[in-house]
């Protein structure tokens, strides 16, 4: 997976202590070699949910064929 800088991602699981549930979409603001991502979540008004350190395997890049959902921050 080529995965680059500002590239939208989607979390392969889920990471209660972080409040991110499986499927949240996040994007790459740092990478790391080898196989280290930086990953920011943000709420709908752009507020800072999470900044976490990834690999690369515990995320995904956004698809054509995926749809965008809402849920609230207390259903993590």
């Amino acid at each position: 997976m080529n995965i680059k800088l500002l590239d939208t991602v989607v979390l392969q699981k889920s990471l209660v202590d972080k409040g991110l549930c499986k499927g949240d979409i996040g994007a790459v603001v740092e990478i790391y070699e080898p196989d280290g991502l930086e990953v920011e979540f943000v709420t709908g008004s752009g507020q800072t949910q999470a900044l976490v350190t990834l690999k690369s395997s515990d995320v995904r890049l956004i698809s054509n064929n995926d749809i965008l959902a809402v849920r609230s921050l207390n259903a993590a």
